[in-house]
């Protein structure tokens, strides 16, 4: 496997592992739909919560998170809905990014709740 796909899968990991600590429940990880893909599906309180992972090595050009484009967040509204319609959900949705930066030994995670809404 590439490095870059182990250094984002490490990524996503250390995400769930953080979210989980913070009171979220893990719904899905790498969820599809047709060519789309959910990082991580959870809930907290009475709400989905669709989350984007980015994770890079360094910073060097610029913040994980704002690697996530308007065709990425289009992606993502689109995958959260087949999600709430294929199972039947009656929740508030809220799109959250974790970035992740790790290198030179050191890791920093950086959660951004409700980076973006529906229809922006």
């Amino acid at each position: 496997m590439a490095e870059h796909n182990l250094t984002g899968t490490k990524g996503e990991e250390l995400a769930a592992d953080y979210l989980k600590k913070k009171g979220y429940t893990i719904l899905e990880t790498n969820w599809h739909f047709k060519n789309l893909e959910a990082d991580i599906i959870a809930a907290i309180g009475q709400t989905l919560v669709v989350v984007e992972v980015k994770t890079r090595s360094s910073n060097y050009f610029g913040e994980p998170e704002t690697f996530v484009n308007k065709q990425k967040q289009k992606n993502l509204i689109k995958t959260a809905h087949e999600y709430i319609i294929r199972n039947n959900l009656d929740l508030d949705v809220r799109f959250d990014i974790v970035s992740v930066v790790l290198g030179n030994n050191q890791m920093r995670i950086n959660h951004i709740e409700d980076a973006f809404l529906f229809g922006h």
